[in-house]
């Protein structure tokens, strides 16, 4: 159904969860290259790189630190250098901290760190994506929010604050990149079962239940149901679309 032949796509944070889920996505749909971009985890980076690889697509990892702005422009240096062209840009590297903090007990280091990595390194990725897609004239842009930066979420200020910059950040490229054949879309996830959420979600059976009460479908997403998004709102199908939030939350938050 989508086609990405000759499609080149760059997505951070794509060693696990979901960045994992839609490299394999993409390459199953005909992507010519696949970059897979991480920060330490190698290991697992190279395993989703062989797994693209064996469904017909050619991968590159990338390590780099998204929050600093020379990384980044390396990671779309060495990209373009090796495939040619970049045509899809996922910016899906983040951080959520798991522990509840009041924002009288939130220490500075941790809301600055949270934002670098969550809204810093989006907006060094999506300047990057500009620069490239610009003189091409086309490219797509996709970034991942939250419900959290949609509804705030107590005893997670500076998670919420970063995600709903990014869908701010969104809306803002869509109108600015529209005239240059780009399109800025955003996918909101609610819970998924990652990695980063594993601790929490099964923590306990109360805890599992409890979040598994507010949404209504009555399923935690996985980072496949995640992914799936990403690919339509890339693909030719969404080619009128742009500036949109796509809300992937089994129905727990319910805005337009």
């Amino acid at each position: 159904m989508f086609k990405f032949h000759e499609k080149v796509i760059l997505i951070s944070g794509a060693s696990r969860g979901i960045g994992a889920a839609t490299a394999i996505r993409f390459a199953e749909a005909g992507a010519r290259g696949v970059v897979i971009h991480y920060h330490q985890q190698e290991e697992a980076a190279r395993r989703v790189a062989a797994n693209a690889e064996k469904l017909g697509a050619e991968a590159l990892t990338i390590s780099a630190d998204i929050g600093c702005p020379e990384d980044v422009e390396r990671l779309f240096s060495q990209s373009r250098s090796h495939f040619g062209r970049i045509d899809v840009v996922v910016g899906n590297a983040g951080v959520w901290p798991p522990e509840e903090l009041p924002i009288s007990a939130l220490p500075s280091s941790q809301w600055s760190r949270t934002l670098r990595v969550n809204l810093d390194g989006m907006y060094h990725l999506c300047r990057e994506a500009a620069r490239v897609f610009i003189p091409q004239r086309s490219g797509t842009i996709i970034t991942v929010s939250s419900t959290a930066g949609q509804r705030g979420e107590a005893g997670h200020a500076d998670y919420a604050a970063s995600k709903g910059a990014v869908i701010s950040l969104t809306k803002s490229l869509a109108s600015e990149l529209g005239p240059s054949g780009i399109r800025v879309n955003c996918v909101a996830p609610g819970w998924v079962d990652t990695e980063m959420t594993a601790a929490t979600l099964h923590s306990n059976p109360d805890t599992w239940q409890k979040i598994i009460d507010a949404i209504p479908m009555r399923r935690v997403a996985t980072a496949d149901d995640i992914a799936g998004p990403i690919l339509f709102l890339a693909s030719d199908f969404a080619r009128h679309i742009s500036g949109e939030i796509l809300n992937v939350n089994g129905g727990s938050v319910l805005c337009g």
